[in-house]
């Protein structure tokens, strides 16, 4: 097992496989690397090295207390892509994740990137205000803190089995591997890491970050996107960057790489090779 100790003594849970140009996942909130095996699983088959980190008060990793925000999320994967000698690099985010890709490479990226991909990602920023009205009301965060602090392994089954894979949809195939996976994934991390980093994933704004970015990144968004609504995040995300592509889909959910590994990976190898 293999781990970085960040310069204020965090330990980074990190995977590394393969040789060739890297490609970087960044999971979702209140995941680990582990959401990503069967992307890491396929990319490694088509000649990428392939990386993988579990955030700080996530999986592996050192249960913070302190450090949960994006500044420091950002920090630390700029400590571990130092440490690797990542160049050339394409950094995936999902969700969370996507935040964290875009903070990386807008403030830590020159010269060691070469692009990125935002899937359901949250950029550019979720909660609801006077400037984003279009937003998630900050009811809906305040529940989830709730929630997770009233019995955290109780919602932890109810996220996986409702919206975040759309299995509450009439019709859906619901996988209870899915749903148990992303239950042990999360029981795996801190509680008061997960609970801070709901104000990161509501309240951090990307916006200059966006701006800021000059590699080309490709928007992967589904079209029936429960937890990150497309219309307040990849619609307006596209607007805001350089060199942007957006690709969305009929009817898929929040998890969508997940669910339909096969649409998304292929749309993900056709952007890496172009």
């Amino acid at each position: 097992m293999s781990y970085l100790t960040t310069k204020d003594g965090t330990q980074i849970f990190y995977k590394d496989w393969g040789a060739g140009q890297p490609v970087v996942f960044h999971h979702g909130w209140p995941l680990s690397s582990d959401d990503w095996d069967n992307q890491m699983l396929f990319f490694l088959a088509q000649g990428y090295r392939v990386i993988a980190h579990d955030r700080r008060g996530h999986g592996r990793s050192t249960q913070t207390h302190t450090g949960n925000d994006m500044d420091t999320y950002a920090a630390d994967m700029a400590e571990l892509a130092a440490a690797l000698d990542l160049r050339n690099a394409i950094h995936v985010g999902h969700s969370t994740g996507g935040g964290e890709v875009a903070r990386y490479v807008a403030r830590h990226g020159k010269g060691r990137v070469a692009k990125a991909v935002l899937i359901s990602a949250i950029p550019p920023v979720m909660l609801k205000s006077e400037r984003n009205p279009g937003g998630t009301p900050i009811e809906v965060f305040d529940g989830y803190r709730a929630a997770l602090a009233a019995n955290r392994a109780q919602f932890y089954l109810d996220v996986p089995s409702g919206p975040f894979y759309g299995f509450n949809r009439p019709g859906a195939n619901v996988s209870q591997g899915l749903i148990r996976n992303w239950w042990r994934q999360g029981m795996m991390g801190g509680a008061k890491a997960h609970y801070d980093c709901v104000k990161v994933f509501s309240e951090t704004d990307h916006t200059e970050d966006l701006r800021q970015i000059d590699v080309p990144v490709l928007l992967m968004h589904g079209e029936d996107d429960q937890v990150v609504p497309i219309a307040d995040s990849a619609h307006l995300g596209i607007k805001l960057l350089r060199r942007g592509l957006l690709k969305t889909y009929k009817g898929l959910p929040h998890g969508m790489f997940a669910t339909h590994p096969e649409i998304i990976n292929a749309d993900l190898l056709a952007f890496m090779r172009t």
